[in-house]
């Protein structure tokens, strides 16, 4: 695996009903989403015009008895992940899942940061490998992360030393405080991460790049998605949305093109 300790490796959706979602998706992002192979997990492949974008997961019985909710999850790529774990725990945060082996995919581990967001840690089986499911301006790839937390100063803390996510200036938002923009030393802003609105979930969140954010807003509600912010104008010439899927699953659409 190429990637840095710390990259934003991959996104998952799990979801009550994948062929559903698979259509949801493919309607509003262009997606197009892979049959799971057999005798497995029903998981599917998620692909933008130029390659993977993540994974679907249907949730099964066992996995919703046990608390499972639909969601879309971040996983963080991590030179030894188990180190990664013992780190995480360290710093407050729990263990969900122990690390385990996926036959030609990698080490994983799911935990919570220590306000109990959860995440993946993972390292990938093959060495050369680089995933660009994360791709600032690539259509149908996620374009921006924002984490909403019940306290954005430890978090910024907490995914700076696990993770090298660094502080990279900001915008004032009233009451809310600052909207911290994220990413390495000298990269450009990866995402952000402020704190959790009065009303709104804690979490991570990933808007998906699309051509034109207000004609896929259409594309949602006649998917059965809902809105949950009307798309909006945001600094770099961008515009934005929030919304959830049939399945209740939060995500974010972008478009526009920000030079960097």
């Amino acid at each position: 695996m190429t990637n840095r300790h710390g990259d934003f490796l991959w996104y998952e959706l799990m979801t009550r009903d994948a062929a559903r979602a698979s259509a949801f998706y493919g309607s509003v992002v262009g997606w197009q989403v892979a049959d799971a192979p057999p005798g497995g997990p029903e998981y599917r492949m998620i692909a933008a015009p130029d390659g993977n974008a993540g994974g679907m997961l249907q949730l099964d019985n066992a996995m919703l008895a046990a608390g499972a909710k639909p969601t879309w999850l971040v996983y963080f790529a991590a030179d030894d992940v188990d180190a990664s774990v013992a780190a995480i725990t360290a710093a407050g945060g729990t263990v969900l899942v122990p690390a385990w082996d996926a036959a030609g995919v990698g080490r994983i581990a799911m935990v919570t940061d220590p306000q109990g967001i959860p995440f993946y840690v993972m390292r990938g089986a093959t060495e050369d490998a680089t995933s660009t499911v994360f791709q600032r301006n690539g259509l149908g790839h996620v374009g921006w992360n924002e984490l909403l937390t019940p306290d954005a100063e430890a978090a910024l803390g907490f995914y700076h030393r696990q993770f090298g996510l660094t502080r990279l200036g900001g915008m004032p938002m009233g009451e809310m405080g600052e909207y911290s923009f994220i990413g390495r030393e000298a990269d450009a802003p990866v995402g952000a991460i402020m704190r959790s609105p009065p009303g709104a979930a804690p979490g991570w969140s990933f808007y998906f790049r699309v051509d034109d954010v207000d004609a896929a807003k259409d594309r949602v509600t006649a998917g059965g998605g809902t809105i949950v912010m009307e798309p909006m104008d945001v600094p770099g010439g961008e515009r934005v949305l929030q919304a959830a899927d049939p399945d209740g699953a939060l995500f974010g659409l972008v478009s526009g093109q920000e030079s960097g």
